[in-house]
């Protein structure tokens, strides 16, 4: 899964530690969801998109389906 959650924080001039202060999740955390190792649960993902006042689609985005994947 794809997000904009770096681009985002930056935006905002956020430390990854702020971050996951406001979200109460370790800053390894938020340090792997922004490089797409950990896909959030979703209730982090609501928490998120809360965060900066938009829908969860619109931090993440799934990655590609490819044809071997609808086989």
């Amino acid at each position: 899964m794809r997000n904009d959650l770096r681009r985002r924080r930056e935006e905002r001039s956020w430390t990854q530690a702020q971050l996951a202060d406001r979200l109460d999740v370790s800053r390894q955390t938020v340090n792997a969801l922004e490089t797409g190792r950990y896909d959030p649960s979703l209730p982090l993902a609501f928490r998120i998109a809360a965060l900066f006042g938009t829908s969860i689609e619109s931090v993440f985005q799934p990655d590609e389906v490819t044809a071997a994947d609808r086989t």
